[in-house]
């Protein structure tokens, strides 16, 4: 049985959560039971009144040992439920508290914000950035790991992680945007933060709508597919304005920006490029795309959701951001679309249709096995290809630099 991660929330005992691909009826079902003796708990609280059970009488004569306060009862039960739900863990299946819901009513910075999630371009959106909230600057050896805050639109903050080597003046930036549901664990690992940064290059890694800590204050039947249209066009516009905070900073070469995608990441790091020519590079591992395709029959399209996923009101909505159509218009120099075919996310049609769709002068490269795609992982060469493709280009920086430097004086 495969699982969708569940993402849950903690309100006092009440628990949400959603299940993966298939669908868990029995996890739903001790979801729903514990929601519900949630709420009895809070009917009791609000009027004050012990509930006996069954009051459990013979002859109209009261039991009084066999009384149970039902607010302890039902508290009782619902830890129970949720214990049970802890055990139901097999595999890849989670059931993750998440965050308490943070979106505050009393927030006004972003009044006036608008966002079109018609097209990934920002052109036709107003977004506006708060000032960052640096969390901490850690120190490691050979680089440095910064954690800031960042936020354009109400409710939705983001947490950014800038990795930079040491010793060198405005390092070129690789963003990393992995799939749904991928979280932000690897850019804590420390083996990948030496990885990314080791030869110069800073990192800057941060993940997509609705995913990991951006999954809060939303009803359960709301997730990454559910809100396609949401998610993509959101996190397009996610990363230009992270390109726009980066340009800000005045410590990394933004004229030098690589981008290193997977999944949904990739057809995100995909509609991004097509509109903005600052990522000159783009790698796209296994991108999702030809939506009514995908939809259809792709094994992570829940069974019991994907009648609403094929609905032409749906995919009318996905249709203005599939990647298929923006493919020949991605304006990086240096792309790459790499293929696991194996990966089974993306249907076999839709896949050939990603590799006929990429532009003139890309490179494809099709693994056949996982063996021969894991032994690229463990060669430790799978990142390669942007840092080499960014050394390839000019240094402007380097080159504004010294011709600043050699300029007569007046």
């Amino acid at each position: 049985m495969r699982f969708r991660p569940v993402v849950s929330r903690v309100s006092s005992i009440e628990y949400r959560g959603r299940a993966l691909a298939s669908g868990s009826p029995f996890l739903r079902v001790m979801i729903a039971g514990a929601n519900f003796l949630a709420t009895v708990v809070r009917l009791l609280n609000s009027s004050g009144m012990p509930l006996l059970v069954a009051c459990l009488t013979v002859r109209k004569q009261v039991h009084r040992p066999l009384l149970v306060s039902m607010k302890k009862l039902t508290i009782q039960l619902a830890l129970l439920f949720l214990a049970l739900a802890s055990f139901s863990q097999l595999g890849a299946a989670q059931f993750v508290p998440a965050s308490p819901p943070i979106a505050d009513p009393a927030d006004t910075r972003f009044e006036g914000v608008k966002e079109d999630w018609t097209t990934p371009a920002l052109k036709t959106s107003n977004l506006k950035p708060a000032q960052p909230l640096v969390a901490y600057i850690n120190d490691y050896p050979g680089y440095t790991v910064e954690l800031l805050q960042v936020q354009w639109r109400f409710g939705d903050p983001l947490d950014l992680y800038v990795m930079k080597p040491k010793g060198i003046k405005k390092p070129p930036v690789i963003l990393y945007l992995y799939g749904y549901p991928a979280g932000t664990d690897r850019f804590k690992n420390e083996g990948f933060q030496n990885a990314v940064t080791k030869d110069g290059f800073a990192a800057v890694g941060f993940v997509s709508a609705l995913t990991g800590h951006r999954y809060h204050d939303r009803p359960m039947r709301e997730w990454f597919i559910s809100e396609l249209q949401e998610c993509l066009a959101t996190s397009a516009h996610d990363v230009q304005m992270v390109l726009d905070y980066l340009a800000t900073r005045g410590d990394l070469d933004t004229t030098r920006v690589g981008m290193f995608t997977q999944g949904s990441g990739a057809s995100i790091g995909i509609l991004t490029s097509a509109v903005d020519p600052r990522i000159k590079v783009l790698d796209a591992l296994d991108p999702w795309g030809l939506w009514p395709t995908w939809m259809e029959a792709s094994p992570f399209v829940p069974e019991d959701e994907r009648a609403e996923y094929v609905k032409p009101d749906f995919l009318k909505k996905a249709a203005v951001l599939d990647p298929v159509e923006w493919l020949p218009k991605v304006q990086a120099k240096k792309f790459r679309l790499q293929d696991a075919i194996f990966e089974p996310n993306t249907p076999k049609a839709a896949k050939e249709k990603l590799r006929a769709s990429v532009p003139a002068g890309a490179t494809v490269v099709i693994y056949k096995t996982p063996e021969e795609f894991n032994g690229v992982v463990r060669g430790k060469t799978e990142l390669e290809w942007v840092q080499q493709q960014l050394r390839s280009l000019p240094d402007l920086y380097s080159s504004s630099a010294n011709i600043r430097s050699t300029s007569p004086k007046d």
